[in-house]
Parts: C-alpha cells; structure tokens; sequence
C-alpha cells in the first residue's frame, strides 16, 4: 500500500509547487473564482493553498479509495470522487487542472483519449498542469522503486505535442524539472 508514503516526513512537500506557481501565472487576473481539479489527486494536499489563494473551489478525483480517506482527513472541504479518469464523468468545466504524477499511471493506449477529454474540460482560458515522461516515443515500464509494482507509461513528446494541438489548446511551458530523470512538466492552456 503506496498511500502512507505519501504523508511520510521523507516526502519532499515541495515536489511541484514551483511547477504549480508557474501555472497559475497564465491564468487571466481579471477574472476569480472557477473549479480546480486534481486529477489522481491522492492524499498529499501540498498545492491546496495555492489553488484557493486564486479564489478556486477544490475538487479531486482518484481510484485509491485509500488516498481518498487520508484526502478528506487532510483538507475536508475540497470534493472528491472516487472513480477512475478515463471513466469518469463531470457536468462543469475547470479553470485549472492538475494532473501531477497521475495520468502516467493510466494505460498507454487510454491516454490520448484521457488527455483529449481533460484538454476539453477546461473554462476558456483554463490551465491544465501535468507530469509525463520525457521520451521521444510512446513508452511503458513497471517500477518498484517504492517497493510496490507501479505502471509508468507515456505517449512520448512528439504525441503529447500533437493531442495538445489537436484540443485547440496552447503548450504554456514545457520542462524537464529533475533531470536527468526524464520528469516532464507540461503546463497547457486553453484559447480565451
């Protein structure tokens, strides 16, 4: 079970808020309030504050009902569904998304369908934030660096690139942050 080591004092809090900093920048300032959603949103509540200091209401979904139980003790306000993504259905529109860590989990042939549907949640001028592995191509493994079997899978960059077009949505920022570890982070936003 992978949802303790989420809270433990050996997990850098920091992980992402930098990341999540930058995206919020592109939102427009003129306009407040709107949904944010966690998309995998787990149990580690680090970038809460930051979305709810642009006036956003907090929503999450994830497939751990586990990871849901330490969510709702962490920060019972925010909404959470426990459902899978790619099956999971939403009557609104977001302007934010994040997305860290989480859809790399998903299977590679559900994720180009996974990440057009979230592209086309988004409010106009929405913003979606998300991690990927950094490869030229489509990829997959499986890790137990953390002591458990975990599924890794990307579409590669060049795909990633070409979904972002085709939803009619800009490429923000692109980075790889903890190189050499090929960590991407995709920041996308919506036309206004």
């Amino acid at each position: 079970m992978l949802a303790p080591d989420w809270l433990d004092s050996r997990f850098n809090n920091a992980n992402g808020v930098a990341q999540h900093k930058r995206a919020l920048q592109f939102l427009d300032r003129q306009t407040s309030g709107g949904w944010a959603l966690s998309v995998g949103c787990g149990c580690n509540t680090r970038f809460n504050p930051l979305l709810r200091e642009q006036g956003l209401s907090l929503e999450g979904v994830d497939i751990s009902e586990r990871m849901l139980v330490l969510a709702r003790n962490a920060d019972p306000e925010v909404l959470l569904h426990h459902a899978d993504i790619c099956t999971w259905r939403t009557d609104r529109t977001y302007r934010f998304m994040s997305a860290w860590d989480s859809i790399w989990h998903v299977q590679l042939e559900q994720q180009r369908a996974l990440m057009l549907k979230l592209l086309a949640s988004l409010d106009r001028g929405g913003v979606l934030v998300f991690t990927a592995g950094g490869f030229d191509g489509p990829s997959e493994h499986i890790d137990s660096t953390m002591g458990t079997e975990v599924y890794y899978s990307t579409l590669g960059i060049p795909a990633i690139l070409e979904v972002i077009q085709e939803s009619g949505c800009a490429l923000r920022h692109l980075e790889f942050d903890q190189w050499p570890q090929r960590h991407l982070v995709v920041v996308v936003q919506r036309a206004a």
